[in-house]
């Protein structure tokens, strides 16, 4: 193991050796290194028992039993295992007092593969201070600090955070959650919400899994949020070049699909030559001689050229000679003085 203080890489294998070696049996080291997937995959109940020909049952006990005789040996004799907890409880003071293993792992070892990160989860569990949450439906696989929360107290807050959300009903930054959930330390707030499956987070927002603002799943989602984000009109080839630039997952996507989504989506509007904004912002779909309709039929009177061009250009981006071609060549435009239209009858 190499000196905490200078880079914190731990010589994992050469520690989960150690503590093996202080089990007397080969068949209870076998065992807990197989159930816990110490140097190969982790294998069932099942699998191990075929193996070593005996029961489900009896791996059960036998890896229970290991386990406790292990846990008890932590607060004397185990090897290494002050150094490991230490080393554990100060990365995760830092990372807000819980963090996901692969995020421990990240800062502990030097590949952080699945083996290793299966070798952290095992001395964390044999740790006293340290408490783990298994991975399942709900959770990704934590570790925590039992001085600050135990298993199930974790879990507690994490829920709290969940119903906060639900309660809020947007995408929000963590200051806003941690505010729902009375808690003034916005960094143990976020590191309880990283471990959650049912959140998520993107540009700083914070949200169920579900909210495409958080979680864009399609590519539809992805323009939305790029735009969203930009705050204004943008040309399809800039918003295909900052999907491809964004830390989206599955961002490899052509230009050519990107302008088929803008053109299908009722969300995008097209406001100009490749230009497209939210409709949300108050752009309407339609025609520059629409747009000049809903204007003059908005101001109930007969207006100015000049004044109706100035309107339009307020919801598309076109040349200005687009919008006079438009006024003085469609029959629904009647111009009753010198450069002044209305709408026909």
């Amino acid at each position: 193991m190499t000196n905490a203080k200078t880079n914190q890489i731990l010589n994992i294998e050469t520690v989960v050796d150690d503590m093996l070696g202080t089990i007397e049996r080969d068949r209870e080291r076998e065992i807990i290194s197989r159930r816990f997937g110490l140097f190969d995959r982790r294998e069932t109940l099942e699998q191990i028992g075929e193996l070593l020909g005996i029961t489900r049952e009896r791996v059960r006990q036998l890896e229970k039993a290991v386990m406790v005789r292990l846990k008890a040996a932590a607060t004397s004799d185990l090897p290494h295992i002050k150094t490991i907890e230490s080393l554990f409880s100060e990365h995760l003071r830092s990372m807000g007092n819980v963090a996901r293993i692969s995020n421990l792992s990240a800062m502990v070892t030097k590949e952080n593969n699945r083996i290793d990160q299966a070798r952290v989860s095992f001395l964390a569990q044999l740790a006293p201070r340290l408490a783990v949450i298994e991975d399942n439906d709900f959770f990704y696989h934590a570790i925590g600090l039992t001085a600050v929360h135990n298993d199930n107290a974790i879990r507690e807050q994490v829920n709290a955070i969940i119903e906060a959300i639900k309660k809020i009903g947007e995408p929000v930054a963590i200051d806003k959650v941690a505010e729902a959930v009375s808690n003034k330390d916005n960094r143990h707030v976020q590191a309880l919400a990283s471990i959650s499956k049912q959140i998520a987070t993107l540009n700083s927002r914070w949200g169920l899994i579900k909210w495409p603002m958080v979680n864009p799943k399609n590519i539809r989602d992805k323009i939305y949020v790029i735009l969203h984000d930009h705050g204004k009109p943008m040309h399809f080839n800039e918003i295909a070049k900052a999907i491809k630039d964004s830390s989206f997952r599955r961002k490899d996507v052509t230009t050519q699909a990107i302008h088929n989504e803008l053109i299908k989506d009722k969300r995008f509007v097209l406001i100009g030559r490749g230009i497209y904004a939210l409709k949300e912002w108050g752009y309407d779909k339609g025609t520059v001689a629409d747009v000049i309709a809903k204007v003059l039929k908005k101001a109930g009177e007969p207006l100015h050229r000049d004044d109706i061009v100035k309107r339009v250009l307020k919801s598309r981006q076109v040349k200005e000679t687009t919008i006079l071609l438009n006024l003085q060549g469609k029959n629904q435009f009647k111009r009753v003085a010198k450069a002044t239209y209305t709408l026909a009858e």
